[in-house]
């Protein structure tokens, strides 16, 4: 008996080792097609950016239109200062 115990314990360990193989792999899976989802949304951003600043510079959307969304959507002080924007106002504190 003690050699089917033995065999049953080592198969046991074997299909063990394959399922944590398995999640493994499919980790690695997921993880690429993360990674391959945000660099196609970035690749999306920049290719819609390019043809609108394009336009812009041939004249076919206006430059005051563009700023004044720019202007509505971006919060951080670094965007703002890469289109020359003003730094937008900070809210007042509340008093006690």
């Amino acid at each position: 008996m003690a050699g089917i115990d033995d065999t049953i314990a080592a198969l046991e360990a074997k299909l063990k080792q394959a399922k944590a193989k398995k999640q493994q792999i499919e980790a690695r899976k997921r993880a690429a097609d993360a990674k391959r989802k945000r660099s196609e949304d970035t690749r999306r951003k920049v290719l819609v950016g390019a043809l609108i600043l394009a336009k812009v510079e041939r004249g076919e959307w206006p430059k005051d239109k563009l700023l004044a969304m720019l202007d509505s959507a971006l919060t951080r002080a670094d965007d703002r200062a890469l289109f020359d924007l003003p730094a937008q106002a900070q809210p007042a504190e509340a008093q006690p």
